[in-house]
């Protein structure tokens, strides 16, 4: 990797502070380094962070590095452990708490949300005229353990579309084999939940009522 692991994390989280994405501690970032990744610290003002809020663990969730004897890893540290573990090409991991992220995930009551067909899916790997793309959905629990354990059980028997999943009212997480691919990833998503609420409010569709069903997505 060309650029210090810490640094990177630090500039990314200011900056999707400042697009409040990252609002006060919430959310969380990590990068591998072969069998270890440095993750955000537990409780840091993401636009405040500097390189010694974070924590180093294995693959297993044991710190092993800690710049501050106090820093605690994200009690999100578990999913992260989990894309790691699934996807040996991951070395950056995203995980951010957007309003955009929350209000989506509202639009299906299913375990996936249709994306619309746009052409920002090339920068998720989509390659497909009109793709009917839709992105994985996992219910949120205040034990982050059971929603790392839900993402391990469905993606080990099927591998995503594309490098993202949402929780239902919590965040969006992505991961990908480099800094900037994550940094690319993780705006693109953002576009693109932009565009679906920015969708039902011009199409006059309630923002608290409206899942989307099978039937709606095959219409598109």
């Amino acid at each position: 990797m060309n650029v210090e692991p810490r640094s990177f994390l630090v500039t990314a989280a200011h900056q999707f502070y400042r697009q409040g994405w990252m609002v006060g501690t919430a959310g969380n970032l990590s990068i591998r380094n072969d069998d270890s990744f440095w993750i955000t610290a537990s409780g840091k003002n993401k636009g405040q962070l500097t390189e010694h809020d974070f924590v180093r663990v294995d693959l297993n969730g044991r710190v092993i590095e800690s710049p501050h004897p106090t820093n605690r890893p994200s009690a999100e540290t578990s999913i992260h452990q989990v894309i790691y573990s699934l996807f040996p090409n991951a070395r950056v991991c995203f995980h951010v708490h957007s309003v955009e992220a929350n209000l989506v995930s509202n639009f299906t009551e299913r375990e996936t949300l249709p994306l619309p067909p746009l052409e920002m899916l090339k920068g998720l790997g989509v390659w497909e005229e009109n793709p009917r793309v839709e992105m994985p959905l996992f219910e949120n629990y205040l034990e982050v353990e059971k929603i790392a354990a839900q993402i391990r059980d469905r993606f080990s028997m099927s591998a995503p579309e594309i490098p993202a999943l949402l929780i239902r009212n919590h965040g969006v997480t992505v991961w990908a084999s480099s800094p900037a691919a994550a940094q690319n990833q993780i705006e693109i998503v953002e576009y693109i939940f932009r565009y679906l609420v920015a969708e039902r409010q011009v199409n006059g569709a309630s923002m608290t009522n409206f899942p989307i069903t099978r039937a709606e997505f095959k219409d598109r």
